[in-house]
């Protein structure tokens, strides 16, 4: 007989696993930083235009209710709504919510209110343990630099067809998100997100740019490749490393030092453009087998980043796809629970949320066994 193949997404496959346990420590961490009082400091700060009717699906009990399909990874709306009747979820005793009612406040209850939350956790974040997790080997670059971070954008999976009649027809994916990591705890500094999954990198430049604080590092790939936006690092005495661009015309002033493997330059960039950078780079070229791979800087200085270590930070940048990995496949960031914008947005943050707990969980626990981060396993 011949074996049937299933096609398609597997992460959108449907859920048979039960709900995961409630785990006593993790609740406590979450009610520690989502008190009722940051519920209450949100709902200052609404817009004024559109009040918030006191209603049972309230802020907290929403916050309760899609944090715990994160965390316990459970399967559907149906199935948290269970839990929420028989024992009541976090914060929120239990209480009867219908699936229609739970639906419709998931596409209208503002998003924003999740990415002030979001914004909340990160600021009650202690930064004393990110510095105890900087690889002995990366010290000198971390103190160079007041922050050293990686940036990418991710597509998210395509809407669940919920309707038997939608099945065959072609749906939108969810939107495309811009994520900021810290480059040795993988601790996101911003998160943003656009429904368009098309959407350019580029969109996120300006964010990006006010987030990293002065004399921070970014490490970004291609997608950011910008004269202007390189200019703008060095007026700002910011920093950055990326690659360069093929067919990128650029004139050499001087060569800093070179070997039979490397060369390590200052350049012009933009030779045979009306508008060129007008700051001077740095072009670190490494020869790795037959092929030279080229890397920008505008630190130009090799005693404060060598060129080693340009060609070892941006080959470190692909550990974004760690956080990545870890929302999408461990927290069900693949699996969206709505195909509105508006409740994937909810979802998206409130996942990022409970990745923030996990990854302080992390380094804690590295930090206690001194460990380096890579060796303790957040699932």
């Amino acid at each position: 007989m011949k074996a049937k193949h299933r096609y398609g997404n597997p992460d959108l496959r449907r859920r048979v696993s039960v709900p995961a346990p409630s785990n006593e420590e993790l609740e406590a961490r979450l009610r520690d930083w989502l008190s009722p009082g940051t519920f209450a400091n949100l709902k200052t700060v609404r817009d004024k235009t559109r009040q918030l009717r006191e209603r049972v699906l309230t802020l907290p009990v929403m916050c309760a209710i899609v944090l715990s399909l994160v965390y316990r990874q459970i399967g559907g709306l149906s199935e948290v709504l269970r839990l929420l009747e028989q024992d009541g979820l976090l914060w929120v005793e239990a209480k009867r919510v219908t699936k229609q009612a739970l639906s419709e406040r998931l596409r209208t209850l503002p998003a924003a209110l999740f990415v002030q939350m979001w914004e909340q956790v990160l600021m009650r974040l202690p930064v004393s343990a990110n510095s105890a997790l900087v690889p002995q080997a990366w010290g000198q670059v971390q103190a160079s630099f007041t922050t050293v971070a990686m940036a990418d954008g991710s597509v998210l999976e395509a809407l669940a067809k919920k309707l038997e009649r939608l099945r065959n027809q072609k749906f939108p994916l969810g939107g495309k998100m811009m994520a900021l990591v810290d480059a040795w705890s993988l601790r996101p500094l911003g998160i943003w997100y656009t429904p368009d999954e098309h959407a350019n990198d580029k969109t996120w430049s300006q964010q990006l740019l006010e987030r990293l604080p002065v004399d921070g590092l970014l490490v970004f790939d291609l997608g950011f490749f910008s004269f202007v936006w390189f200019d703008t690092f060095t007026e700002t005495q910011k920093w950055f490393v990326t690659r360069l661009r093929q067919k990128s015309a650029y004139k050499v002033t001087r060569v800093l030092s070179q070997g039979n493997f490397y060369r390590d330059e200052l350049i012009e960039l933009g030779q045979y453009r009306s508008n060129p950078c007008t700051h001077p780079l740095r072009l670190v070229s490494v020869l790795w087998g037959k092929t030279w791979y080229t890397y920008l800087t505008n630190v130009l200085e090799p005693t404060r980043l060598s060129p080693q270590q340009v060609c070892d930070l941006y080959r470190r940048r692909w550990q974004i796809e760690d956080a990545f990995l870890l929302t999408k496949r461990l927290l069900g960031l693949s699996y969206l629970w709505v195909c509105g914008s508006n409740g994937v947005k909810i979802q998206l943050y409130s996942t990022w949320i409970f990745y923030v707990l996990l990854m302080d969980l992390c380094a804690q626990v590295a930090v206690a066994l001194r460990q380096p981060l890579e060796c303790i396993s957040v699932e």
